[in-house]
């Protein structure tokens, strides 16, 4: 259980990152822009939970043929799964919605939302 709870409080520092960069990049960009690229980075966490959640997970954790890309755990219900599965998977998805956001840093000011 000790595991449990230290990966947890882990994917919530990596949750607090989205605050900062959110902060970081609607204080890079001009006062004209900031409410887009605030929007732009709570929309890329969004996307990217689903998006993981879907066909992510999956991919990246699931059986494979050969080892190349995963074919089960698509969408997976967290019903019928343990507590070190949930978290896992929280955990996981912390860091794609990280990812993301720091990819999509690039185009800041360059693309409207």
């Amino acid at each position: 259980m000790t595991d449990v709870f230290w990966i947890l409080i882990s994917a919530a520092l990596v949750f607090l990152m989205q605050a900062g960069f959110l902060c970081l990049e609607t204080g890079l960009t001009r006062s004209k822009n900031n409410i887009n690229v605030a929007i732009k980075n709570l929309t890329d966490l969004g996307v990217s939970i689903l998006m993981f959640w879907a066909v992510g997970y999956a991919i990246m954790f699931g059986l494979s043929w050969e080892g190349w890309l995963g074919y089960t755990l698509f969408t997976p219900d967290f019903n019928q799964q343990t507590i070190q599965f949930t978290t896992f998977f929280i955990f996981q998805v912390m860091f794609c919605g990280t990812t993301v956001t720091i990819l999509s840093g690039a185009v800041a000011e360059r693309m409207r939302f």
